[in-house]
C-alpha cells in the first residue's frame, strides 16, 4: 500500500511538472503560453484584485473591500515592448462585467497605479461590446461589431464596410460561459475574433505620434457599481 501511494504521488508530480513544462513550450504553429496556470509569475497588478483560481487568472471587484474608482490593469511584465503579434485566450465574465485585453499599451500613471491606455480587444458580460476595437485614452470606440473601420491620416474615424450585423455576432458569444478570443496585430491592421468568427477589423492610418507600434499587454477591470468578475486562461502569444 505504501509503495502504491508513493508511485501515485510520483505520477501526479510528473504530470504537474510536465503540464508546467509543456505550457512554456512553443506549439506547432509558434504560439507560446504566457500564463503558467498556477500563479501570476510574469504578471503585475493589484494583488487585492487579481488572483489565480482553478487554472485561470481571476480579476474581481465589489463595492466594499475590492472597490475601484478607475479602471485597473494586470499587465504582462516579462515583455513590455510587443509589436506585431497574434494572441489566443479563453475568457468568462460575469453578466454585469466589462473587461478586455489592452495591447500596444502604456501606463497612464506610474506603473504601480496599474492604469493603462492602448488598443483594446473588448468583452463584456452582456456581449454588447464583445469583439469591438476600443482605444483606452486613444479615441474611444475605433471599430464596432461587424465593421471594418479606419482612422484617416487626419485623425477621423470612419467605417469602411460592414460584413455582419451586431446581432449576428452577439449570437455567437456565450453569456457567463467560456469564449475563445483571438487578436492579430500586423503593422497597423488589427483583427478581432470570438469563437472563430471575425467581430471587427481596424486599420490605423493616423500619424505616428498618435498610433502605437508596440507596447504592453494587460487585462482590464472596468470601474462600475456592484463589481465584476472576469476569468482568463489558456493565454498563448506568438510574436511576429
Amino acid at each position: 500500500m505504501k509503495r502504491f501511494s508513493f508511485l501515485l504521488m510520483a505520477f501526479v508530480s510528473l504530470v504537474l511538472t510536465s503540464a508546467s513544462f509543456l505550457c512554456a513550450q512553443e506549439t506547432d504553429d509558434g504560439f507560446v503560453c504566457i500564463f503558467n496556470g498556477k500563479d501570476l509569475t510574469g504578471w503585475k497588478g493589484d494583488p487585492n484584485l487579481w488572483s489565480v483560481q482553478d487554472g485561470a487568472i481571476v480579476g474581481q471587484t465589489n463595492d466594499s473591500d475590492k472597490k475601484i474608482t478607475v479602471n485597473q490593469a494586470l499587465y504582462y511584465a516579462d515583455d513590455m515592448e510587443i509589436g506585431d503579434f497574434e494572441i489566443r485566450f479563453d475568457y468568462r465574465i460575469s453578466n454585469w462585467g466589462n473587461s478586455g485585453l489592452y495591447y500596444r499599451g502604456w501606463f497612464l500613471e506610474e506603473p504601480e497605479k496599474f492604469r493603462m491606455g492602448g488598443y483594446q480587444g473588448d468583452f463584456d458580460g452582456a456581449a454588447q461590446y464583445s469583439g469591438i476595437m476600443y482605444g483606452e485614452a486613444l479615441r474611444g470606440i475605433l471599430a464596432n461589431l461587424g465593421t471594418v473601420s479606419r482612422v484617416t491620416p487626419e485623425g477621423k474615424i470612419e467605417a469602411v464596410s460592414s460584413f455582419a450585423t451586431a446581432d449576428e455576432i452577439r449570437k455567437n458569444v456565450k453569456i457567463e460561459d467560456w469564449n475563445h478570443y483571438e487578436i492579430s496585430a500586423r503593422g497597423y491592421v488589427f483583427v478581432h475574433k470570438i469563437n472563430g468568427k471575425v467581430t471587427s477589423v481596424f486599420v490605423d492610418e493616423d500619424s505616428d505620434d498618435v498610433r502605437r507600434s508596440k507596447g504592453i499587454l494587460g487585462w482590464q477591470l472596468h470601474v462600475g457599481e456592484g463589481g465584476m468578475k472576469v476569468e482568463i486562461k489558456n493565454i498563448y502569444l506568438k510574436k511576429l
